[in-house]
């Protein structure tokens, strides 16, 4: 069966106001026929790199079951070289693809084990309570904690795209990105802070699909602090949790932040793959 493997010196570009192009070079290995090899490129490449769509390919049999392939990538026909400044609206920025944005901002449920403060500790008469540096709902031997509302933001991107650029390929590259955070800035948020739930499509009409891509977005934070234990950094979709240990406070026994340990619990990836800009 044949495989087909990127070159390292792919990725090459032309850039100029007219006519800026990039190459995606590749070799199939282990075939001498045409049919197979063209059906396995047009399964591998992606229908947009680096802002700019699918033109043609073209392949060459060297021999041996070895085939050179060349990707063209370009700007559609009328499509303007600038790029929008940053701050232009939606509406402004639009591509010649044709796009539309959604969003949504909601609340979501949290459940924490940690203030961001304690405001007041009350006892008996003459007998103060222990400190317990922000643990909600200690219970003898737990730390029940309790349920917020924390502010969910969530958008939607649809794209009118031509049906010769939403290939097989294309489609699997969507369902491997999805479940992945954004390696690298995205839409105007940073690394780290945006989860992309998926993608759904229909074909429109003879020439275009229209696509919806869904994302929701977590703020990357800094400078957090969890009972006596300070300069905490969290990515927005990373998992903080908190161990705690017995202390002694007011001659009782109570649970203290002992550690705080942030997890890694989504892959990322780069959404430029997505096709519909950074």
């Amino acid at each position: 069966m044949p495989v087909i493997i990127e070159k390292f010196d792919s990725g090459s570009a032309t850039v100029g106001p007219d006519s800026p192009s990039v190459d995606l070079l590749y070799a199939v290995i282990g075939s001498e026929s045409d049919l197979d090899v063209r059906a396995l490129v047009e399964a591998t490449i992606p229908a947009i790199c680096r802002g700019m769509v699918f033109q043609n390919y073209h392949i060459e049999h060297k021999g041996g079951g070895i085939w050179d392939v060349s990707v063209r990538y370009g700007r559609l026909e009328g499509e303007a070289s600038e790029t929008p400044e940053t701050g232009d609206p939606p509406a402004q920025a639009e591509d010649t693809l044709g796009s539309s944005y959604s969003f949504e901002t909601s609340g979501g449920t949290q459940h924490i084990t940690q203030s961001l403060q304690t405001v007041g500790r009350y006892g008996k008469p003459g007998k103060n309570p222990p400190d317990l540096k922000g643990t909600i709902g200690f219970n003898n031997d737990s730390v029940e904690g309790c349920d917020i509302t924390v502010p969910v933001f969530r958008f939607t991107i649809t794209h009118a795209i031509p049906v010769a650029l939403v290939t097989f390929g294309y489609a699997v590259t969507l369902f491997q990105l999805t479940g992945k955070v954004n390696n690298a800035p995205f839409k105007g948020f940073a690394a780290g802070e945006v989860l992309f739930l998926g993608a759904s499509g229909q074909r429109r009409d003879s020439e275009k699909w229209e696509i919806s891509f869904a994302f929701t977005a977590s703020p990357n934070t800094a400078g957090l602090q969890v009972g006596d234990i300070a300069g905490i950094a969290k990515k927005g979709w990373e998992y903080l949790w908190v161990r705690y240990a017995d202390v002694e406070d007011q001659k009782v026994l109570v649970k203290q932040p002992e550690s705080v340990h942030v997890e890694r619990v989504y892959d990322s990836a780069n959404f430029a793959l997505l096709g519909i800009g950074v």
